[in-house]
């Protein structure tokens, strides 16, 4: 255990990179604005931050249309200012990680625009998915609503998983192969710790383009869309990189597939080192669901991963809080959740402003919104922009100290956030940002000490109970209290745990007997 790599029990922090801190005034976070802020992530306690794309785009799906893999876009700030990020977040202590996309680029990418440019047949268009045909070569649609193809005046219809402006690259092409080494190379040059792949389960498609069943609609393990069997080729290419750089460079796989052991194959030895386990992020409160995903991932998932909430979700306050008629609820279970996350073996995965009790925004008005899926579904879907409001810090009035001089941020924040400022939440003992220091000091003087496998214990009603070593965990999902387990002492609650039962909607640590 106290010589296993770093990445295996991890915990790391999502930056969204457009929503962290803006240091430039003009409205946007950027990296200048994330250096500003190191001190207050090695204070909360994460060994590890992961920043979405910053690279050259259009912007068409906030940074994933990539036009350039080796750069840094304007609005972010520049290759020295990214330097000097890895620089000083490894002076604090932390590891970097950025994402890496390479399903699609942006239709402003070079090579797109070469094949626009070119013929039907040449060796430009053949580095995406171009057919000809005069319907659409399948029945395929776009992650974001609407039609995966999209036609170009000489007839011919190119692919995009997800907008139009993301035509996905062909895999099937060698150059494609050679181009995403080099970038990888590239980046590790610059001292990154490893890297998160944006939708790692999409690179092939089904070498026929064959129509998807209607049964298998979605991130479907077996559709002729996503994890094909050639894709884990390309993960041991990169593994083979990875390894040939010291420090234990990682890379972590967004991998939606429909069990633990689909999801096992990415992470075999030769492969990622971790992937994204989504079945815990979209269980609903419940310790039977909680208890079925924990017995399945254990059972089959060597480097186990844990997240509540991400950049494409609804935040996890918010999903908690469905449905009851507690106002807050959503944040108890949210607690509670994290605890228990916390306590199992693996790394965590944390999205900016969870530390705070973030909800969902719900209400932004139409003109402010800017996520692709909200214009494909002609707002009938809102999209992911409510988790991506920008992090209120300090103040009582937007921006809540995120930008310089008042600048209004890019998407707008809910005056009710005043009372949920890190400022504010940081001279609270009570508050949620205590709470995420406390536990998160804890997990780490616990940490070489526990073993890798949990042991259940009976539990009463509809809670869950499990020791790891000396450490007891119990979360309440019931409606009642029930008695905690026998224990030598409370090491830290979610809310009001420290007698002899526990609350409904609350977590526990304990030290056994």
């Amino acid at each position: 255990m106290k010589n296993s790599p770093w990445w295996r029990d991890a915990v790391v922090y999502e930056i969204y990179v457009r929503s962290f801190a803006d240091a430039s005034g003009d409205g946007v976070g950027d990296l200048q604005g994330i250096r500003s802020r190191l001190p207050y992530l090695a204070e909360l306690g994460v060994d590890a931050i992961w920043l979405t794309p910053f690279q050259p785009s259009p912007m068409a799906d906030g940074g994933y249309d990539v036009a350039d893999y080796r750069g840094v876009d304007p609005l972010f700030g520049t290759l020295a200012d990214f330097d000097a990020l890895v620089a000083d977040a490894h002076a604090h202590g932390l590891r970097l990680i950025v994402d890496v996309v390479p399903n699609h680029s942006s239709s402003a990418h070079p090579w797109f625009q070469a094949a626009l440019a070119s013929p039907p047949g040449s060796p430009e268009r053949d580095r995406y998915i171009f057919r000809d045909g005069d319907a659409p070569p399948n029945n395929w649609t776009s992650v974001f609503s609407g039609p995966a193809w999209t036609r170009l005046p000489d007839g011919q219809w190119y692919l995009h998983l997800f907008a139009p402006e993301q035509p996905d690259f062909n895999w099937r092409n060698p150059a494609v192969h050679e181009e995403f080494l080099d970038i990888l190379r590239f980046w590790l040059d610059r001292g990154v710790d490893g890297f998160r792949i944006d939708v790692a389960m999409g690179l092939y498609k089904d070498a026929d383009l064959a129509d998807v069943p209607p049964s298998e609609e979605g991130f479907q393990s077996r559709s002729p869309i996503w994890s094909q069997p050639e894709v884990h080729e390309v993960y041991r290419e990169w593994r083979k990189v990875l390894d040939s750089y010291p420090g234990d460079r990682a890379a972590v796989g967004e991998v939606w597939t429909d069990t633990a052991e689909d999801l096992a194959l990415y992470v075999r030895p030769d492969e990622l080192h971790q992937s994204f386990n989504f079945a815990w992020l979209e269980a609903p409160w419940s310790a039977t669901a909680f208890r079925k995903i924990i017995d399945d991932t254990l059972a089959a998932v060597t480097a186990p991963t844990w997240v509540l909430s991400n950049h494409d979700v609804v935040r996890h306050i918010t999903r908690y809080g469905e449905g009851s008629l507690d106002p807050s609820a959503g944040l108890a279970r949210g607690r509670a959740a994290l605890l228990a996350m916390l306590a199992l073996p693996g790394s965590a995965y944390l999205y900016q402003g969870e530390e705070l009790g973030l909800p969902e925004v719900k209400d932004l008005p139409p003109e402010s919104r800017q996520d692709p899926i909200f214009a494909r579904s002609k707002g009938e879907l809102l999209g992911r922009d409510g988790c991506r409001v920008p992090i209120p810090w300090s103040g009582d009035a937007q921006p809540y100290g995120f930008s310089p001089g008042g600048a209004g941020p890019w998407l707008p924040q809910p005056a009710s956030w005043a009372a949920l400022t890190a400022e504010r939440q940081a001279g609270d003992p009570a508050s949620t940002l205590a709470f995420y220091r406390r536990v998160l000091e804890l997990r780490r003087s616990l940490r070489g000490t526990l073993p890798d496998a949990i042991a259940w214990l009976e539990a009463p009603g509809d809670a869950l109970m499990f020791t790891r070593g000396e450490l007891i965990c119990a979360i309440n999902c019931g409606e009642e209290a029930v008695p905690l387990p026998p224990h030598r002492e409370v090491l830290v609650s979610s809310g009001n745990g420290e007698g002899t039962s526990l609350p409904p909607n609350t977590a526990v640590w304990l030290r056994s007997a």
